[in-house]
Formats: structure tokens, sequence, C-alpha cells
């Protein structure tokens, strides 16, 4: 992410990126960051609630336009509304690109065990 940042600020366009690791990101040198306090793989919010995402999104767009120079760090003022230890965290439904890695995982395994043409 912070390389597809850095590209972008130097094509001239403003970037923010959206965190729950804002000291990481901000060492490695994305521009402006928006901070925010929730279980990793959420960073917008609970799955279905659409009104908490829109308002994070909303939030840190609001971020970028006042951020007067890269390099700032905003924390955004959301806490998540539950224990993170009671989230449910897994989809009913392995994600495709989940599926199609571990497969391929599997595969390579299989290969990797197979002896090889001389």
């Amino acid at each position: 992410m912070g390389l597809v940042a850095r590209f972008l600020e130097e094509a001239g366009f403003s970037t923010v990126t959206l965190t729950m690791t804002p000291e990481f990101h901000r060492e490695v040198g994305i521009p402006r960051v928006a901070a925010i306090a929730y279980p990793y793989g959420r960073p917008v919010g609970q799955v279905g609630d659409r009104e908490g995402q829109r308002a994070v999104l909303l939030e840190t767009l609001a971020f970028l336009e006042r951020a007067k120079t890269p390099g700032e760090v905003h924390h955004l003022p959301f806490q998540w509304p539950e224990e993170p230890s009671k989230t449910d965290w897994q989809p009913p439904e392995i994600s495709p690109v989940v599926k199609f890695f571990l497969e391929e995982i599997k595969r390579a395994g299989r290969e990797a065990r197979t002896p090889k043409d001389s």
C-alpha cells in the first residue's frame, strides 16, 4: 500500500491510508495516515454495518481534505463496538481468493514431494 501511495503522491495525487498500525505506516513513509483502533481485517467496521463503514470512510476522506502536509497521522474517533474476542471473524464460506491460495499451496507441496524427471 505504501508504494502505491508514494507513487500516486509523486504523480501529484494526494493519498490517505486507513490503518490499524499507524506507527508502522508512518515509519515506512506513508504520506497521510488515518489510524483506527479496530481489529485486523476490519478496518472499516463490522460486516453489514453500512452506516458505520460509511462514517469511517467519510471521516478518512475528511482528514485527507484537511491534512496540510505529507506525514500527518490522524486518529479516527471510532471505537470497536464489542469485545474483539467476541467478534465473528470468519465468513460462513471461505473467500474465493483464500480458497485459490490454499489450493495452490497444497499443489506446490505435492509437487515438491514428487520425484523430478531427469
